[in-house]
């Protein structure tokens, strides 16, 4: 027998990946309990994978999610999706596709917006496109050579994967050693990959600087400074960076606008921009789900609007 929740219409419904661990879900349940009164329906994203049990219909003109593996039948008023891991995110676009088919209140079903922002070789094609500044960026195409595009960058790059998360898999490569290393590393772990100029973003205390500036909905509600006193690591405080949040007034102005223009060119509604005050300001990417800050008062992080702005789409 299927239990059936929220058939008034009226239950907001969180659904994660509950096999990640990057904390995501907790937080944002934290918000929603904060605002409406009571805990969001708990759904995990893996049951509407290629697989899954998780049925997507629409019922009397409104979406209803099964989920059969847990007895579960849900009639969402407003639906979140977040903390999807972004190698599994082209699995979940049929799921998607469906969702907003029957028009679930959702800032969480643009397919396209997702994987351009995902696939990080597409986000540099747009940016291109609309004028984003960033690093010159050039994907290491299977027919491409690693030495060639070393040369051209200056022989001071950046090593990412294509598809990635927390600056894992992230190689800073000065060297034709180094350069051999990466492209081993991937062609084993049978990554695609890029290399970027590397932008030199340091303070004048020689420590690298990078600046974590999260858009909801053309509007810049949060930000933070990293620092990383190794100039070998990337700027995630997954690799010991140093995070500092900072008023929206402490933000530089240019890099506020840009934040904004790189969240819109990739269509999203909610971007985290990792950029640096160089040259003007340039971005490094955008991500899809950015990490909130677990260290802050849940009313502090851009948790609260981002569940506020599904409400108001009831």
């Amino acid at each position: 027998m299927l239990f059936h929740v929220g058939m008034d219409s009226s239950v907001l419904v969180l659904m994660t990946d509950h096999s990640s661990r990057e904390g995501s879900r907790k937080v944002l349940s934290r918000a929603a309990e904060r605002l409406t009164g009571n805990p969001p329906v708990s759904i995990d994203a893996r049951h509407f994978f290629p697989g899954g049990s998780g049925k997507v219909t629409a019922v009397d003109g409104g979406l209803q999610l099964e989920v059969p593996a847990e007895n579960l039948v849900v009639r969402p008023s407003a639906l979140v999706i977040y903390e999807i891991p972004p190698e599994k995110r082209r699995g979940f676009e049929a799921a998607q596709r469906q969702l907003h088919a029957f028009g679930a209140a959702s800032l969480g079903t643009d397919v396209e917006a997702w994987r351009v922002a995902t696939e990080k070789d597409l986000s540099v094609e747009r940016f291109t496109r609309d004028g984003i500044a960033q690093m010159e960026t050039i994907s290491v195409t299977a027919d491409a050579n690693p030495a060639a595009v070393f040369e051209r960058l200056g022989r001071d790059v950046w090593a990412r994967p294509v598809v990635g998360m927390g600056g894992n898999d992230v190689f800073h490569v000065t060297t034709d050693e180094q350069l051999h290393a990466a492209t081993r590393y991937y062609g084993e772990s049978g990554l695609g990959w890029l290399m970027a100029r590397d932008a030199n973003n340091f303070t004048p205390d020689g420590v690298r600087q990078q600046f974590r500036v999260v858009v909801l909905d053309g509007r810049v509600v949060y930000a933070c400074e990293h620092v990383q006193a190794q100039p070998d690591a990337p700027c995630n405080e997954t690799r010991g960076a140093v995070s500092t949040r900072l008023s929206l007034d402490e933000l530089p102005p240019e890099l506020h606008q840009l934040a904004v223009s790189a969240t819109k060119s990739l269509g999203l509604n909610l971007g985290g921009v990792d950029l640096a005050l160089v040259n003007g300001g340039v971005v490094f990417e955008v991500n899809v789900h950015p990490a909130f800050n677990t260290s802050i008062p849940i009313e502090e992080s851009f948790a609260t609007p981002y569940i506020e702005a599904h409400l108001a789409l009831r």
